[in-house]
């Protein structure tokens, strides 16, 4: 079983609003993540929650995911949602992936190429690349679910890169999207744009 961690339970500090619940893609940013991700091929999707929990709660109604409380939300760390996601998932599990609530530009065909990659590539974490650098979601084999719930307190999952570089296989996107979150009002604003052009027909009118 291949098991998605949501981390989603942040105080969106930076965009002074709850940024996960701005409207997206007739959904809000944290709906269209995890409807991307129940489109793939994963078997079940954890989206852990703390800051305005009720709010997010709602804005996931319908959608069959577990949400799981991080009662330490207000450290505003990912690696403790992580953490509480890691918690809450059966013995069954033989693959995570982390996705982050506010990476919009995640999708069902970049998830399922990293599953693909996982099973075909020999390596045990995989993560996608544009031009050297990496981004969301990361994919790791349960062999690590342990060390990300003891380590990497001040590093978070950059410290499980760093510390298995040899095991990690960079898959390549053609586009940097992948790489970006959305923090701030312009972050957002570049997202809706990126979301219209794609919503553009083609050069035949398709």
């Amino acid at each position: 079983m291949i098991s998605a961690i949501v981390p989603s339970a942040g105080r969106s500090r930076r965009m002074g609003v709850h940024k996960l619940l701005l409207p997206f893609a007739g959904a809000t940013v944290i709906g269209h993540v995890v409807d991307e991700l129940l489109r793939s091929s994963l078997e079940e999707v954890y989206v852990v929650v703390g800051h305005e929990a009720d709010r997010v709660r709602r804005a996931l109604f319908g959608r069959p995911v577990r949400i799981v409380d991080n009662p330490d939300y207000q450290r505003n760390e990912m690696l403790a949602s992580i953490r509480c996601g890691l918690g809450a998932l059966g013995a069954a599990c033989r693959a995570v992936l982390v996705a982050p609530g506010d990476h919009p530009a995640i999708t069902a065909e970049l998830v399922d190429a990293m599953i693909q990659a996982l099973s075909t590539r020999g390596k045990g974490i995989v993560v996608p690349a544009h031009n050297g650098r990496r981004g969301h979601p990361l994919l790791f084999d349960a062999r690590y679910r342990q060390e990300v719930l003891t380590g990497y307190d001040r590093v978070g999952l950059r410290g499980l890169l760093a510390a298995h570089a040899d095991d990690v296989f960079d898959l390549a996107v053609p586009d940097a999207a992948p790489l970006g979150d959305v923090d701030s009002p312009e972050d957002y604003r570049r997202e809706l744009a990126r979301l219209a052009e794609q919503a553009l027909p083609g050069p035949e009118g398709t």
